[in-house]
């Protein structure tokens, strides 16, 4: 049995209770299911199915008479999410509906960004439990939103006076582009270890290009965490894309010992390709640093195998966990650099 999100009196010729012209209907779990309008829409479907059904008080009785707005919301057709904002439906919240809400309560000029925009773009793996939004400069101060239902995500205001339009992506709600929404995100983690890993990630799943990211990072001296995301971007452009082969960058550099290559193409018995984490290839000595997903074991077989292979050709091979990389750096460092001079490495060659 569906219920149809309706915004007339049920025995109105327009009515979405009584025909098939509604921006969405509801499911027998509460799940709002979208459909685009007919061909002879009015504005208002049109608006509600753009807006995923949220809508601001302002953009309410533009279309239908205060009047009306507030018999829809008396009933119990529509309800207040927070002052301002109104959803037109009974259903849960979903994630498209959550950011149009944080945009519509914010206010004027509301963009979606930081961590929620670069989610809203592609970044996998990532959950907050806020949502950021950008204003310009001369709105409010910077707030939490409060006063939102049980359930909702908070919502937290920024103000920026650098929001030029290349910032900007378009969307529904409009956002920030994913370099803008990298670096914000970095600026605005709860750690430096996460801000580190939020870019990395962005450029290990090829959202954003390492350069992209420290353009933005130019052009906004003033953000947090500047040093660390122009490192991590760094990093990334040398090859390092993951947040455990950045680690073990930074520790070659910190302990003066000469940089590997990384992800090294190389074939092994069977002609298969297969990547290296590092390689000093002058001293064929190769590292391996495994994360968690080496715990599994079919990786692990594989991982098994790929070692073998390299020691058969003659390779020395040194592994690591990845918290041995972040926690136990000096220890790291000291296995790498006896490895180094055995295989004829002399720390004055750098």
């Amino acid at each position: 049995m569906e219920s149809y999100c309706c915004y007339g009196d049920s025995n109105s010729p327009r009515s979405t209770a009584a025909g098939d012209r509604g921006w969405a209907s509801v499911d027998n779990v509460g799940r709002v299911v979208r459909r685009l309008p007919g061909y002879e829409a009015t504005n208002l479907e049109w608006l509600l199915f753009e807006q995923c059904g949220v809508l601001s008080w302002r953009q309410a009785v533009t279309e239908l008479s205060e009047a009306k707005v507030r018999h829809l919301l008396a009933t119990g057709r529509w309800r207040s999410v927070c002052r301002g904002v109104i959803i037109t439906h009974g259903g849960s919240v979903d994630r498209d509906q959550q950011l149009w809400i944080a945009v519509l309560a914010a206010g004027r000029g509301a963009v979606i960004a930081g961590l929620a925009a670069a989610c809203a773009g592609g970044l996998r793996n990532f959950r907050d439990d806020r949502i950021d939004v950008l204003v310009p400069a001369e709105r409010q101060r910077a707030t939490v939103l409060r006063r939102l239902p049980p359930g909702l995500p908070a919502v937290v205001v920024h103000r920026t006076a650098a929001m030029p339009e290349e910032h900007l992506q378009v969307g529904r709600p409009m956002r920030t582009t994913m370099p803008r929404a990298v670096v914000d995100a970095a600026a605005w983690a709860h750690s430096d270890t996460e801000a580190r890993t939020i870019a990395a990630a962005a450029c290990q799943q090829r959202l954003v290009e390492p350069r992209e990211i420290l353009s933005i990072v130019d052009a906004m001296p003033r953000t947090r965490r500047r040093h660390i995301t122009m490192q991590t971007a760094y990093d990334a452009e040398g090859g390092a894309r993951a947040l455990s082969e950045i680690d073990f960058i930074r520790l070659c550099r910190r302990y003066e010992l000469p940089r590997p290559d990384l992800q090294e193409k190389r074939h092994d018995a069977g002609g298969r390709v297969r990547f290296l984490d590092a390689y000093w290839r002058q001293w064929r000595l190769h590292a391996e640093v495994d994360g968690a997903h080496h715990m599994d074991s079919r990786h692990w077989e594989a991982d098994m195998r790929r070692q073998n292979d390299v020691w058969i050709a003659g390779d020395r091979i040194l592994r690591f966990s990845a918290g041995q990389v972040r926690e136990d750096q000096c220890a790291v460092a000291e296995q790498i650099s006896a490895a180094l001079t055995a295989a004829g490495w002399r720390k004055e060659q750098g």
